[in-house]
């Protein structure tokens, strides 16, 4: 349930095109909605101005299923992070518009359109093996309305690539910075632009990169001035900020 759905409810019982019955049943399960299993956050759009975003790890496919379901039901559009296939099958036998984003994971469904701002937010990985986080973080960014521009495979190892795309970085009103290995990534962007940086540590690389540890160390030790830290692999996240910043 978002703004404009309550807008229209007042507004339908200002003009007796509904009942006061009917817009109570309507908003009957508007602060949560119990499933038994989980509690859905109604009210999260209209507190927030997103909705609520299902973390499928841990969940069984029916549960994933049964949430979205009940997502649809009201209209939501919905994100689910770190889903598998057996998920996305249960899904989209309820919703045939469930669409699964392979290389990180992801479910969306789009039940209400899309409005996306003219200022758009550049994610930028250091290689190819840090795109499924950097996908994570730029589909969340797009379902909550923002445009992206990917610049991806753009590391250290050959910082030319990166500044044949600096026109591009330049302009975005936030950048993300998504790197493994020793994370040097997110310092040279943040040497460069005068907008916020939100790096995102991967888990991409050897031994003594501790599973993204080491790339998380160098990133909160940056010296670069205006450079936010994420936890390690989590595209969600960065691309959620990134989104509220963006739209500021």
């Amino acid at each position: 349930m978002n703004e404009e759905f309550l807008i229209k409810l007042l507004q339908d019982i200002k003009d007796e095109n509904i009942s006061i019955e009917e817009a109570v049943e309507n908003l009957r399960e508007l602060p949560y909605q119990d499933l038994g299993f989980a509690k859905i956050d109604n009210h999260r759009q209209l507190r927030q101005g997103y909705p609520e975003v299902i973390y499928c790890a841990g969940k069984t496919p029916n549960q994933v299923a049964e949430i979205v379901k009940a997502m649809c039901a009201r209209g939501s559009n919905v994100i689910g992070t770190r889903a598998n296939n057996e998920m996305y099958a249960h899904v989209k036998n309820i919703c045939k518009e469930a669409v699964y984003h392979e290389d990180c994971k992801m479910i969306t469904v789009k039940n209400q359109p899309i409005d996306m701002t003219q200022s758009y937010i550049v994610i930028a990985t250091g290689g190819t093996s840090d795109i499924p986080v950097a996908e994570e973080a730029a589909i969340t960014a797009e379902m909550l309305g923002n445009k992206v521009e990917r610049v991806y495979d753009v590391g250290v190892a050959g910082i030319h690539r990166l500044f044949h795309k600096l026109e591009i970085i330049t302009g975005a009103k936030v950048v993300v910075a998504v790197a493994g290995m020793e994370g040097a990534l997110a310092s040279i962007l943040g040497g460069l632009v005068s907008k916020p940086v939100l790096a995102v540590p991967t888990s991409v690389g050897y031994g003594a990169s501790f599973g993204g540890l080491a790339a998380l160390l160098s990133m909160l030790n940056s010296c670069a001035s205006g450079t936010a830290v994420l936890n390690i692999d989590n595209g969600f996240g960065a691309g959620y900020m990134a989104s509220m910043i963006n739209k500021l």
